[in-house]
């Protein structure tokens, strides 16, 4: 009898998991902070957010089998860029090397969105995973802060005070990405909210500050700034204006507080304004990343070298001053040597592994999802707010940056949000059948 009843009792709880795929995609955000083990450089290797991404997908299954909710219309922005994948991968010279690109490049950019448009149907799947995105970078700020106060982050300049989180030295990036979702979706609530929540969330927002800063991460500095600078235009030019002085005035107090970093992090912002005339050396090294990346193109002009190709084919067309990889150091893997095996920026990536029909399908998809978050009619609110400025800041990162790492899928949850929380928004909750 008491088996019988345990049974019952899981297969509700399995039920309830499946009939509530945001669920999964909460578990998803969450897993990122699982901190990886070492990884070789030449083998794809699942993390525990992946795992918890085929629960997403599995439930997803499951709930339009039942005649749930339907993919939208980033179904249809996201095939182009799935066929050019594909054809991408079976023109390349080495089918089995380019799999696992391909699986990632459709894990990111077209299963999981499309997934999570379908997962959050309702106001409370809204605040499920957009609560799970904040939470996740209010815990990871927290521990970035103590790393950077106590010296035990990441190397820079021979200073361990870089703060990574629980992501390391060999994901350098991650943390800033991480924080810089949730100071979007604070910055959201804090602008649109009541007074209650936009005291909270200006809060949040403030504390998420520090830490991004103290990422050290430049291209993601430009990318929060021209995502908040968006979602204060759409909320009035006169409040844009007041907090671009209050940013600065505030960015001036930070550099002095924040003791011995305060030399490296006006350094590091002095640095923006010379990486085109007195590049430094990661500058330089991203610049040669860049030009490989072009000779890539140039040789196989319609669908690149493949994807996952780019690594295989680097050194083939970067020049011979570019660096073997770069150093990192931090108190859990120590000094090491990480190779540089992307261009360091998403459409020169396109661009050269999946070629001129690849990168016109990707700027469908960006474009497409750019001007729906700018024009939708919900963008008054935080949920389209955000997502202006979400997507504002993915497409100026990616000029930076390209998709590796755990907070790929925290990206690409973002990414369906993106494009699905309007409607989610807009509809009460109500507990799904089972």
């Amino acid at each position: 009898m008491a088996g019988t009843i345990v049974i019952r009792t899981s297969l509700a709880s399995l039920c309830r998991l499946t009939a509530r795929p945001s669920l999964w995609a909460a578990l998803t955000v969450i897993a990122v902070c699982v901190p990886a083990g070492p990884q070789a450089a030449d083998v794809v290797q699942p993390r525990v957010a992946d795992l918890m991404s085929l629960g997403l997908l599995a439930s997803v299954v499951v709930s339009l089998a039942r005649g749930g909710a339907r993919p939208g219309r980033w179904a249809l922005l996201a095939a182009p860029a799935a066929l050019a994948a594909t054809a991408a991968a079976l023109a390349a010279p080495d089918l089995l090397l380019t799999l696992p690109g391909l699986a990632r490049f459709l894990q990111v950019f077209v299963l999981v969105p499309v997934a999570v448009t379908v997962a959050v149907r309702q106001r409370s799947d809204l605040l499920l995973v957009g609560g799970a995105v904040a939470a996740v970078a209010i815990v990871q700020a927290g521990l970035g802060c103590w790393q950077a106060l106590t010296g035990s982050g990441a190397s820079y300049a021979g200073l361990p005070i870089r703060a990574v989180g629980t992501f390391g030295a060999g994901e350098v990036m991650a943390l800033a990405s991480m924080v810089s979702f949730g100071l979007i979706i604070a910055l959201a609530v804090a602008l649109t909210g009541g007074p209650a929540r936009r005291a909270a969330a200006l809060v949040a927002a403030a504390a998420l500050c520090p830490p991004l800063v103290m990422s050290l991460s430049r291209g993601t500095w430009l990318a929060v700034a021209c995502a908040v600078a968006v979602m204060l235009v759409l909320r009035g030019a006169r409040l844009a204006a007041r907090a671009a002085v209050a940013a600065v005035a505030a960015a001036v107090l930070l550099t002095l507080l924040v003791g011995p970093a305060g030399g490296v992090i006006a350094e590091r912002v002095a640095s923006i304004t010379s990486s085109v005339d007195q590049p430094d050396r990661s500058v330089t090294d991203r610049y040669q990343l860049w030009q490989a990346a072009a000779g890539m193109w140039r040789d196989h002009p319609v669908t690149g070298v493949g994807p996952k190709g780019f690594a295989a084919w680097r050194d083939t067309y970067a020049p011979l001053a570019l660096s073997s990889g770069s150093d990192v150091e931090d108190p859990a893997g120590g000094y090491r040597r990480q190779p540089l095996l992307s261009p360091h920026n998403m459409y020169l990536l396109v661009l050269s592994e999946q070629g001129l029909l690849g990168l016109a399908a990707f700027a469908l998809l960006m474009g497409g999802a750019l001007v729906r978050a700018l024009t939708r009619p919900g963008r008054s609110g935080p949920a389209g707010l955000a997502a202006a400025g979400f997507v504002t800041w993915l497409a100026v990162d990616f000029a930076y940056a390209d998709i590796g790492g755990a907070t790929s899928l925290v990206m690409s949850v973002m990414l369906g949000l993106a494009t699905g929380w309007t409607g989610a928004a807009a509809s009460p909750s109500r507990r799904p059948a089972c």
